[in-house]
């Protein structure tokens, strides 16, 4: 019998069971492959890093300098984002990385183990059942933290929540390639799209970058993931950047990721909880969740170490992880992004193309932008005031 059984072993499984473990309590940390890859544009915040100052050691230069461009490819360049700043990393990379903090805890790491369904005593979800190479296998806990992501199979028969629909997603394309480019490998380069979504392109290296793209809301039903991959790459302006037509790919993937912000009527039961993607810790607009899911890992992880001491798993007991301040100011940010989608995005995207403009003319406007679409902050009544009018 385990303290606390954790289903996915990303950001926000991982940063949970590191902060269970190093509080002395016996963690299985369920993961079903290691090597898979999470389409991620890999953008880490210093306040992740915080956390974790092993990605320190990866020495990867500090981002602070942001290219953005409008739908018409308007252009605003931001140099320096004072003491917040970015790094890029391989997802594949990362996650290892901080399992590894995890398993270094303490915790266990049981690997190639698909989470199906729970293990239920005396009516109460009281651990996982997994399949594994060698056969099913049982994790008995007294609670339950589900981090597996958008294709969860236990947040279907939590009961905590129903399937996603279509306008719930953003839908998603990346790549990792390597070639020659014009990118400085010290910032990162944001096009945002007619439609709702935005392309990038990311420098890992001299000679390898992750670029992408992605739609969200009704527009998913629209468009095609794969031709508007194909056509972000063909544009002439982004040929600018990425000017070569045989780059080499290391992988590639498309994929599916929470749209609509944090699922607040579904993050807690008696025993459970939800956290990272599958809980909707991913960011309206920008579509940032690394920052966001470490943050519901660790407060999930502090609200299980109350329960374990009160020896009281009961959802009045784990609701303290929904109130928790932390949890509550990603709440609030995450609604009034998800209000202002609508205005950024109509006309094509002329809203959008209005603020950047205004960036060109007022330093604090430029630093409010930057700051909403790097770093999550909310832009001012005053500045929506402004574009408008």
């Amino acid at each position: 019998m385990y303290d606390v059984v954790i289903s996915g072993a990303g950001p926000s499984g991982s940063q949970c069971a590191e902060k269970l473990a190093k509080s002395g309590y016996n963690v299985a940390l369920i993961e079903k492959d290691t090597n898979w890859r999470k389409p991620c544009g890999g953008g880490v915040h210093s306040s992740v890093i915080n956390l974790y100052p092993q990605l320190k050691n990866l020495k990867k230069p500090k981002i602070k300098d942001i290219v953005m461009h409008s739908a018409d490819f308007h252009k605003l360049e931001f140099k320096g984002a004072g003491k917040e700043y970015l790094i890029i990393v391989d997802r594949l990379e990362l996650d290892n990385l901080m399992r590894k903090a995890a398993i270094d805890a303490g915790a266990h790491l049981f690997d190639k183990n698909l989470s199906y369904d729970f293990i239920i005593q005396e009516q109460q979800k009281q651990g996982i059942i997994t399949k594994s190479p060698t056969g099913i296998k049982e994790y008995q806990g007294k609670i339950v933290i589900i981090a597996d992501g958008m294709g969860s199979k236990l947040a279907l028969k939590s009961g905590m929540r129903s399937k996603w629909k279509i306008n719930e997603l953003a839908i998603g394309k990346c790549s990792i390639l390597e070639g020659n480019t014009r990118l400085d490998k010290e910032s990162v380069y944001i096009f945002f799209q007619p439609f709702k979504g935005y392309g990038w392109i990311f420098p890992l290296s001299n000679e390898r970058f992750n670029v992408g793209i992605f739609t969200f809301g009704e527009d998913n039903l629209k468009f095609n993931i794969h031709k508007i991959y194909q056509n972000f790459l063909d544009n002439p302006n982004i040929k600018n950047y990425i000017p070569d037509s045989n780059y080499k790919t290391i992988w590639s993937s498309s994929y599916l990721f929470p749209a609509e912000g944090v699922l607040e009527k579904s993050l807690y039961d008696d025993n459970l909880m939800l956290i990272g993607d599958v809980g909707g810790f991913v960011s309206p607009i920008s579509g940032e969740g690394i920052q966001t899911a470490v943050t519901s890992g660790k407060v999930a992880a502090e609200t299980a170490i109350e329960a374990l001491e009160k020896e009281d798993y009961s959802k009045r007991t784990l609701k303290k992880y929904k109130t928790d301040k932390e949890i509550k100011k990603i709440i609030r940010n995450f609604k009034l992004k998800r209000s202002m989608i609508e205005f950024f995005y109509e006309n094509e995207g002329k809203n959008l193309n209005k603020m950047l403009i205004l960036s060109e003319e007022d330093a604090e406007v430029k630093k409010q932008v930057i700051n909403m679409f790097a770093f999550g902050d909310i832009p001012s009544k005053d500045l929506v005031s402004r574009i408008i009018n």
